[in-house]
């Protein structure tokens, strides 16, 4: 039996620490109160003092320790009650306040303690439904947590990592305050020119409030505990992120590490099936949305195989993102029309001009199109498509409800002289440096050659300078044939860089676009070195031509400077460079986006991608960016956005031309010559537009 306790006692001092010491000190004050109790009553039969049962020796002993000033009603000094019930008396208070007042008052204090450090450490369950789980962290992340402070709505995010809490709650701190203080100094210089009683009131009114509640989990992502600890089974939507490789390894370790995510990324596929399970059962919230990243053909073929087993309609629904393919295309597109990128950071945020869409029965897209334009001026209509949830329509306007608001549109007979044989410029590109997308980039030109391209015609003239070994690792870019000329040129090689660009620039007529790519697998000091010196490059050729000839115009030559770390966006914005691609926001914003509307995702998918003559898709629409000057015959009188709008759909979309004349156009903006650009958002009838030759007009169509 003394064995059995001793190894009882044993087991629960291992186990329960915590519980041992509890009961210790409760067992032994419990004894010391009843013995003291004892004590004193029997010390005051031999005291002058009248005699103290035990039940009130109890009740003093117990006041005493909690109070010594209640000794007195003990004791009335040594002469009256004796030296032997004083001293005793005395060292009942000191013993009973070490043992119980000092003893429970720490052990309540460290249990107060373990209970904050186990909730700092995300040790107990978070009970919560509807918000946003993150798993993992990597260098978009942070943007998708500030993509949510634009949402209509109060938005909870919780993100699950398996290390650096402290500094990941850091990055999201700093992302978002400075978010918040940018759009409300915005606000304050929209007001400034208003007396200062009336602009306060307006800025009150107006400042951008943070409505996002963020809670960082330090966990296994793997770990079906952990996972229902945050609630994954009632989230509204699961975000699986690919990790960043780690840039504190060794250069060797480093390289195998990237060598091996070029192959695939097997966390991804065991965090998604352990998501997929649990997200799938009967008891999990309805019509969740996981959407992971994938950056490989290995990962993307398991998670579709994952899909296949495990999606379940109306619970789970598993979208994969095509990070490296969308990135690719939207570079391309970039490259292509640089103005794109101005437009698709606001398209693809929750801010501004947005896109959006609604389930509704297919009809005749032109005839929904003008009767929505007929009553409705703050939205405007693009396409009907069919998605996995059913038949949707997609809109573009600056909040969902402006879809719904209708409002009587002012009658108005002003036309425009649209350009029937109108088809796009030969693009000349010059791609400077190298990233993991630069095969899926040429795929998003290759695309474009097949939409765009006639025989024998040479739509895109491109070519690439980059290092010889990158080179090489492309076959250097044979089996592209609109890639014209490769390059091979170190980073220091400055005059073959410029002498080969000024030599591009001047054998062609149209305007050239330079896209300088950053390598997104170099390590942490060396991120975006090269492409800030290839800016230098371009910029230097650019102010020499100005020197050499003032007439000059400095937009013939279009930078698009990718870059990975958000830090540098500042040392680009001082070289004048409007065109500044923070590549993984990009991703970043679909990702919000798609998390809270899911329908979104075949949108994206379709309009970042030209169509290739012959598929079943070839009609289309895309977003193009087109001079004033050939898209119409005749430039545009001024007017407002919503008489333009109005008069270029009902121009392009001509009931009494043939079929091959028409091409169904929706107007959603347009580009000053010089940088500015305009998306239309809100009320169409109070913006006014006058277009001039160099303008330029985004528009979303077929052609």
């Amino acid at each position: 039996m003394k064995r059995k306790i001793q190894e009882w006692i044993s087991i629960q001092l291992v186990k329960n620490p915590g519980k041992i010491v509890l009961a210790a000190i409760l067992f032994f004050n419990v004894a010391f109160f009843f013995l003291a109790s004892a004590v004193i009553s029997l010390l005051s039969l031999n005291s002058n003092l009248p005699n103290i049962s035990y039940a009130r020796a109890l009740y003093l002993t117990i006041t005493m320790v909690l109070d010594a000033g209640c000794i007195g009603d003990v004791t009335r000094g040594f002469t009256e009650t004796g030296v032997a019930i004083t001293l005793t008396c005395l060292i009942i208070i000191i013993v009973g306040m070490i043992s119980f007042t000092g003893a429970v008052i720490g052990y309540v204090t460290n249990y107060i303690s373990h209970f904050i450090e186990s909730s700092n450490a995300g040790k107990r369950r978070l009970r919560i439904s509807g918000h946003t789980l993150i798993l993992n962290w990597n260098s978009r992340a942070s943007e998708i947590v500030n993509d949510l402070l634009y949402s209509a709505e109060p938005q909870r995010v919780v993100v699950l990592v398996g290390s650096r809490r402290d500094e990941i709650e850091q990055e999201i701190e700093d992302r978002i305050s400075d978010t918040v203080s940018r759009e409300n100094e915005a606000v304050a210089q929209k007001y400034a020119h208003l007396p200062r009683l009336q602009s306060s009131r307006k800025i009150r009114k107006e400042r951008f409030r943070r409505r996002l509640t963020v809670i960082v989990r330090e966990g296994d992502v793997f770990s079906s505990k952990q996972l229902r600890d945050v609630s994954v089974d009632q989230a509204r939507a699961v975000i699986i992120l690919g990790n960043d490789i780690n840039n504190t390894l060794c250069k060797f370790e480093y390289r195998e590490r990237i060598d091996s995510n070029e192959r695939g990324n097997s966390q991804t596929i065991k965090t998604l099936m352990q998501v997929a399970d649990m997200t799938a059962a009967e008891t999990s919230a309805d019509n969740q949305r996981i959407i992971v990243e994938v950056t490989d053909d290995w990962t993307l073929d398991l998670v579709e195989r994952i899909i296949a087993a495990k999606q379940v309609d109306g619970k789970c629904n598993i979208v994969p993102v095509k990070v490296n393919r969308v990135l690719g295309q939207i570079l391309s597109q970039f490259s292509l029309m640089p103005e794109l990128n101005m437009a698709y950071r606001e398209l693809f945020s929750n801010k501004g001009a947005t896109f959006y869409s609604a389930p509704k029965e297919k009809e005749d897209e032109v005839a929904y199109t003008k009767r929505f334009l007929s009553e409705h001026k703050h939205a405007v209509p693009l396409a009907f498509m069919e998605t996995k949830q059913g038949t949707h329509c997609y809109y573009a306007a600056d909040s969902e409800r402006a879809i719904c608001k209708r409002s009587a549109v002012t009658p108005s007979d002003y036309a425009v002289d649209l350009n029937r044989d109108y088809w796009i410029e030969r693009k000349n590109v010059v791609i400077l440096g190298h990233n993991s997308k630069c095969r899926d980039i040429m795929q998003g030109f290759a695309s474009f050659v097949n939409e765009w391209g006639r025989a024998g015609e040479s739509i895109v003239n491109l070519i690439v300078i980059d290092d010889p070994r990158n080179l090489e690792k492309m076959g250097y870019y044979k089996e592209f044939p609109f890639v014209k000329r490769t390059v091979a040129a170190e980073i220091y090689d400055k005059d073959l860089i410029c002498s080969t660009i000024e030599e591009f620039v001047d054998a062609n007529v149209e305007d050239t676009s330079v896209l300088i790519l950053s390598d997104d697998s170099a390590l942490n000091e060396d991120i975006d070195a090269n492409a800030l010196a290839n800016l230098v490059y371009v910029q230097d050729i650019i102010n020499r031509r100005l020197e050499q000839d003032p007439s000059f115009d400095p937009y013939r030559i279009d930078m698009v400077v990718e870059i990975i770390d958000p830090k540098h966006h500042d040392i680009i914005n001082s070289y004048n460079v409007n065109n500044v691609v923070i590549s993984n926001r990009y991703i970043s914003k679909m990702i919000t986006q798609i998390s809270e509307k899911e329908s979104l995702f075949e949108f994206y998918s379709d309009i970042l991608t030209y169509d290739e003559e012959g598929v079943e898709s070839y009609d289309s629409k895309e977003i193009y960016v087109k001079k004033v000057s050939r898209f119409f015959n005749e430039i545009p009188k001024e007017c407002t956005a919503e008489e333009l709008i109005r008069a270029v759909y009902h121009a392009s979309a001509d009931d009494s031309l043939p079929a091959e004349k028409q091409n169904p156009s929706i107007l959603l903006g347009y580009v000053k010559h010089g940088g500015e650009m305009v998306l239309f958002a809100g009320d169409q009838s109070a913006e006014r537009i006058q277009l001039e030759k160099k303008d330029k007009v985004i528009v979303f169509s077929k052609h």
